[in-house]
């Protein structure tokens, strides 16, 4: 289904389906865009996982030198 012909058939729906209809849209984007808060606890994560023991948490600028360094590997 097109933009356009879903954006004609919401008109069709009963209100009650239509806030459902926006209830899902929400619930849906909430998935594809997590939080602020949601992406700053996923990359804490991330970073503990790249932490060597001994050593200090890796800073944005060691994970931006890192990455830089593999896309001149490639």
């Amino acid at each position: 289904m097109t933009l356009p012909e879903l954006q004609r058939a919401i008109y069709q729906l009963s209100v009650e389906e239509q806030f459902v209809l926006l209830e899902t849209l929400v619930q849906a984007l909430k998935v594809r865009h997590p939080s602020k808060s949601e992406r700053r606890t996923l990359v804490n994560q991330l970073r503990g996982c790249l932490k060597k023991p001994g050593q200090p948490v890796l800073t944005d600028t060691d994970i931006e030198l890192m990455r830089e360094d593999r896309l001149v590997e490639k």
